[in-house]
């Protein structure tokens, strides 16, 4: 068996002390890549050595073989495997590898006295029949995740071990570095959302516009240009259609679905690392237990989920031969919304309680420049140099001539604010104020999408889409004047309605 990792030996060794401790329930937490297999089998030689008979439980049919080559890599051999027709069924050996389908469908538990649940944030009904079986109650059942954070989780498992963080094992070397692109993206904001997540089939008709398709492409062929490249897709419709966009391109991609038979499967895999295929477009799968050199990833599958986008920048994070970093190229805005995968972290399981509201964390924000996620705390670009400052300009562009912003201040402001018809916003004077609008919301801190509510506020219709590519400008007296009177007008609205209502006067 391999050696174990410090982080490794003392994960393991909390998991002892807490069975030890008469805790039967208990969830490892293990980041992507992080050696979870190590640890799994390291248990299951506990057991072994003890004499105790023991069951492996994965979340799908599919990932029974691929648990049943860890153990062998690992040197555990006598295993046996609960499936139909399977060659590897032996109900004799001590160690049983089932899927919690197989289970359910049979409606008998195997025998153990230890039971190791694989990927348990994924919760099935007869994974929490199983665990709340009076029978099964002096039974220890070990949950390994990378992300246990679903909800409810914390009603069905007792206690949580972290075995470390990703941002401590990309510390230590044992996870590469990534660096984030915040790529061409659509506006989500009308797709709706159920069960936690975007609406798929909405998602699906943004996500296939031809404009994002074809830069999906053209973004890769400039950031990219290489192999060992993930694309994440939304559903079979998109992954096909950017399949053939990339074959379009001259670059060779396969296709993976859920329905892509294990046969199939590693055939892409081994193509994958050969060179045949530079891409794999997937839907629905390649985001839990495996172990490919990816590169280079492509999220053109928004989500709001923490849980799935944990899971798939962790495809990404492998350390591998000559591997300085991983890209990220993110087209949904996700890591924007929702932080780096590093600052995505949680130290208890979810009871299913309305938690307690917390400050929002602040997020990365997109290089003008380059479009390159910079940490918060950084002012300097740490991909392109860029300077997160802006610059004050005195010169503004207008239709046919350049002009002195003072011609914008005084009189002609407030006549042209009296008078809007006499005096309408030129396309470039619009363009403009937009991108000063943007330059004061990051002085400001404020949210990405203030400055277009503020533009909407200002001259009744949305910014044109073309003009997120125009870099922030420092706000001119104009932004400026109008922002602070739209500030005192909200406070002078506050305090109207906070204003004690007086009694009126009666004569007797």
């Amino acid at each position: 068996m391999s050696e174990l990792r410090q982080y490794q030996e003392e994960a393991l060794q909390a998991v002892r002390d807490s069975v030890r401790g008469g805790v039967r329930r208990l969830v490892l937490q293990a980041p992507t890549g992080s050696g979870k297999t190590l640890v799994a089998a390291a248990i299951v030689k506990g057991a072994q050595a003890k004499g105790n008979r023991m069951v492996f439980v994965v979340p799908a049919i599919s990932l029974v073989d691929q648990a049943l080559e860890m153990f062998y890599a690992e040197g555990i051999r006598d295993v046996g495997v609960i499936q139909a027709n399977h060659e590897m069924t032996d109900w004799s050996r001590p160690v049983q590898i089932a899927s919690i389908q197989t289970i359910r469908s049979r409606g008998v538990y195997p025998e153990a006295k230890v039971v190791v649940i694989d990927e348990c944030h994924i919760i099935h009904k007869e994974h929490v029949k199983w665990l709340g079986h009076p029978d099964w109650k002096s039974v220890p059942f070990i949950g390994l995740s990378a992300t246990p954070w679903t909800r409810g989780l914390g009603k069905i498992y007792e206690s949580l071990l972290v075995m470390s963080t990703t941002q401590e094992l990309i510390d230590q070397g044992y996870l590469s570095k990534f660096r984030v692109m915040a790529a061409d993206h659509p506006d989500l904001s009308k797709v709706k959302t159920v069960a936690g997540d975007y609406h798929e089939g909405q998602l699906s008709g943004v996500m296939q516009q031809q404009g994002l398709v074809a830069n999906i492409i053209e973004t890769w062929r400039k950031e990219w240009g290489k192999d060992k490249t993930f694309l994440f897709c939304v559903d079979c419709a998109h992954a096909k259609a950017l399949q053939q966009r990339f074959h379009d391109a001259g670059v060779s991609c396969a296709y993976q679905d859920a329905k892509t038979s294990s046969k199939e499967r590693l055939e892409i895999k081994r193509g994958f690392h050969s060179g045949q295929y530079r891409v794999i477009a997937s839907v629905g799968t390649l985001t839990t237990g495996i172990d490919y050199d990816c590169r280079c990833l492509i999220l053109a599958r928004p989500t709001k989920s923490e849980i799935l986008f944990t899971q798939i920048i962790g495809r990404a994070l492998r350390t591998a031969e000559g591997k300085d970093h991983a890209l990220i190229l993110d087209h949904t805005d996700t890591t924007s919304r929702l932080g780096f995968v590093t600052d995505i972290h949680h130290e208890t399981l979810n009871d299913g309680k309305m938690a307690p509201a917390a400050r929002s964390p602040r997020l990365p924000k997109p290089c003008p420049s380059c479009q390159y996620l910079i940490p918060i705390g950084l002012k300097v670009c740490p991909n392109c140099g860029f300077e997160r400052k802006i610059q004050e300009s005195k010169i503004v562009e207008r239709e046919g001539e350049l002009a002195e912003v003072q011609q914008f201040t005084g009189s002609f402001r407030r006549r042209r604010d009296r008078n809007p018809q006499l005096f309408p916003y030129t396309p470039t004077e619009k363009a403009r104020f937009y991108s000063q609008l943007k330059g004061y919301g990051i002085l400001h801190g404020y949210k990405p999408g203030w400055a277009k509510l503020k533009y909407v506020e200002k001259f009744g219709d949305w910014p044109d889409r073309s003009w997120e590519s125009i870099a922030p400008m420092n706000a001119g007296p104009e932004v400026k004047a109008y922002i602070t009177h739209t500030i005192l007008k909200w406070v002078r609205s506050k305090n109207a309605q906070s204003a004690p209502v007086r009694a009126a006067s009666s004569t007797p």
